[in-house]
């Protein structure tokens, strides 16, 4: 009976998330030629070939597909049993701050994961404005946080970038009455950046709404009674981004940052490496424990 390797299984799963030997490398903190070679022993005793390396970038074959999944289980009860028997040192709380735009899909995914190795550690996810977390983390009052920024600030790292869009009802028709009716929460980091590009474009605007929750502009959205301003990947159901054909200005691309508190342990680091991989890969995280 063949045993597969823990450590090749990780580095087999960290390749095909993040698209090359390279990334993995990185990631796994280890060699471009060690990477290769736990991949070169796993093909070895499972006498398959896993990697199609006849292009310029790694593709996986109907063998390597087939074990990814079964990979990425074996990984996760891994780190999930070795989380619950060890790591005892680390309990406590730690506040996440995310924006309620970006919280789907990654955080859920990232959360589970994280509980999953540090059981101990209870989480806080602040959901709130871009603006809002940032005063938080100045305060000490969140450990870690996202933001949806156009350019970072100081301390802060890139792990997204998604393009703003106009954001209007289902075959809604008020974008085209002039002034443009529009719609924002008093707080929205988003409601700037419209303005200004409204303004530069000589395109008369009027606020229909200025609300402190986002409840309120998402109704008057959708009842086609005012546009907004969305990150495209969190257009809610219900709304879609306007085909406005020039119309309308371009709003540009907004980045998803990430900050750290003044404290760092293990704990937090851990959590951060889970984000940076759920955005930079686009797939579930893979868990590179220290030691």
């Amino acid at each position: 009976m063949r045993n597969l390797d823990m450590t090749t299984l990780r580095s087999f799963l960290t390749v095909a998330d993040h698209g090359g030997v390279t990334r993995a490398a990185t990631v796994l903190n280890l060699t471009q030629s060690a990477v290769s070679m736990q991949l070169k022993r796993l093909e070895e005793l499972l006498d398959v070939a896993l990697l199609d390396r006849s292009n310029r970038t790694i593709a996986l074959t109907a063998a390597g597909e087939q074990l990814l999944g079964y990979a990425r289980k074996i990984i996760q009860l891994n780190d999930e049993l070795v989380g619950r028997l060890t790591d005892d040192q680390y309990e406590g709380e730690l506040t996440l701050g995310v924006p309620h735009d970006i919280v789907y899909p990654m955080i859920p995914r990232v959360l589970k994961m994280f509980n999953s190795v540090f059981p101990r550690v209870k989480v806080i996810l602040r959901s709130s404005s871009t603006i809002k977390l940032h005063e938080g983390l100045t305060k000490g009052e969140v450990d870690l946080i996202l933001t949806t920024e156009e350019t970072p600030r100081q301390g802060g790292e890139t792990l997204a970038e998604i393009p703003l869009r106009w954001a209007g009802a289902v075959d809604g028709q008020i974008w085209k009455q002039r002034p443009l009716r529009v719609a924002f929460c008093s707080v929205c980091i988003f409601r700037p950046i419209a303005l200004r590009k409204l303004n530069e474009a000589g395109i008369e605007w009027e606020l229909a709404l200025e609300a402190d929750e986002d409840r309120s502009v998402e109704a008057l959205i959708s009842a086609d009674l005012a546009v907004g301003a969305l990150l495209e990947s969190s257009i809610p159901p219900h709304q879609m981004a306007i085909s406005h054909g020039g119309a309308l200005p371009d709003l540009g691309i907004q980045q998803v940052n990430m900050y750290h508190g003044a404290s760092r342990d293990l704990a937090q680091e851990q959590l951060a490496d889970m984000l940076r991989q759920a955005y930079r890969g686009g797939a579930a995280p893979t868990l590179v424990r220290a030691g």
